[in-house]
């Protein structure tokens, strides 16, 4: 893995209960403790949006602004890593139109171009309880997890998929319209085509690169190893085919199948409809026919071995945001899981209601309580 890149202090003005923050991080291990609703996955969320996207809750901006504030945020962090200490700031300005326009991103005090650019800095991965029901919820859940995860490796990921998302609705538009203007179809369809093709190649080849890496995982440890794979039209074909080859098959469909769509309203065929297939390999299982402590260990391995993977291929150790991690982990995987972290030479985040469930890092680990718009050391 590479050097450790770490957040050395982070500081936070109007940011859900915070109304002001200031608090030194040291590298490696961080353990926030405290009581239901003190604050402690806020402190999370808003390390999560030191990337690009709206964080770990994927709250609209303007939500994320303190209650009684004046509808802004800021947040701003000092990373220390191998090319010296980073200073990366981002918001939203309050008044009437907070958040409106998206939120501003500063590095080492100038306006970067994009959100993205953040991601040439640092990368950070998360793991929420929220994400416990991954294997056996939606589809699109499973779309997001994966390509947040392409993300990770492949900056430009998310600009694709916003531009696919911008073509589809402006054919979902025309077909709801009742529009019969085959130009304006055409010129949608081919950037679907382009955009949607993109997005697949992404896809595969972050399942193949993943799919490599948990194979290098022992085939007996703590956190089982999975088969993953993908289901949908175009990354089946991206595998066997020419991109500009399934990009045209790819036209050729949404053209033919306009009236089909304009009679269900909306676009039934692309990388929209895929899906992220998981199996528990020592037990040849389906994830989502696991128990729930299987799945949740299936994820947590799945989501170390997208960390791992995310250093090699991007010269960045990624930050590990892992909100209530330890309360579902028995004694055995807890320590395994340290181990990991420490093996991973990663800054990770843990958050806890009973400090007494990371007893085993202490001298290893630097142990905050989070008390409703506080944080200060544990005793």
């Amino acid at each position: 893995m590479p050097e450790q890149t770490h957040i050395s202090k982070l500081t936070l003005t109007n940011f859900r209960n915070y109304a002001a923050l200031a608090i030194e991080l040291a590298p490696g291990a961080v353990v926030f403790s405290g009581d239901n609703g003190a604050g402690k996955t806020n402190l999370l969320e808003a390390i999560s949006l030191l990337t690009p996207g709206r964080g770990l809750r994927r709250a609209p901006y303007a939500n994320v602004a303190r209650e009684g504030g004046d509808g802004g945020f800021a947040l701003h962090a000092r990373l220390d890593g191998p090319d010296g200490q980073v200073e990366i700031g981002t918001g939203i300005s309050g008044g009437d139109n907070a958040g409106e326009g998206g939120r501003r991103v500063r590095i080492n005090g100038a306006t970067a171009k994009s959100a993205e650019d953040m991601l040439e800095r640092l990368r950070v991965v998360w793991l929420t309880p929220a994400m416990d029901a991954l294997f056996t919820g939606p589809a699109a859940d499973r779309r997001r997890f994966l390509d947040r995860m392409v993300l990770a490796i492949d900056p430009g990921h998310g600009q694709r998929a916003l531009d696919y998302e911008k073509a589809m609705r402006g054919r979902n538009r025309l077909l709801t319209e009742g529009s019969r203007d085959i130009s304006w179809f055409d010129a949608i369809e081919t950037q679907m085509a382009e955009t949607g093709v993109a997005i697949a190649a992404a896809r595969a080849e972050m399942v193949r690169l993943l799919a490599a890496m948990i194979d290098r995982l022992p085939d007996t440890g703590p956190f089982p190893q999975a088969d993953i794979g993908l289901s949908g039209d175009l990354e089946t074909e991206i595998a066997t085919a020419p991109a500009v080859d399934v990009e045209e098959r790819f036209r050729r469909m949404l053209a033919g199948n306009r009236e089909r769509d304009r009679a269900a309203g909306r676009t039934l065929d692309g990388p929209h409809r895929s899906d992220l297939l998981v199996r528990h390999r020592p037990k040849a299982m389906p994830a989502e026919l696991c128990s729930t402590g299987e799945q949740k260990a299936l994820l947590v391995g799945i989501v170390l071995s997208h960390a791992r993977l995310t250093g090699e291929m991007s010269g960045l150790t990624p930050i590990l945001l892992l909100d209530e991690i330890a309360a579902h982990l028995d004694g055995g995987r807890r320590a395994a899981l340290f181990s990991i972290l420490e093996e991973l030479n990663c800054q990770a985040f843990m958050t806890g209601t009973d400090a007494a469930l990371f007893s085993s890092l202490r001298g290893r680990a630097q142990f905050l309580t989070v008390d409703h718009g506080t944080v200060g050391p544990t005793v």
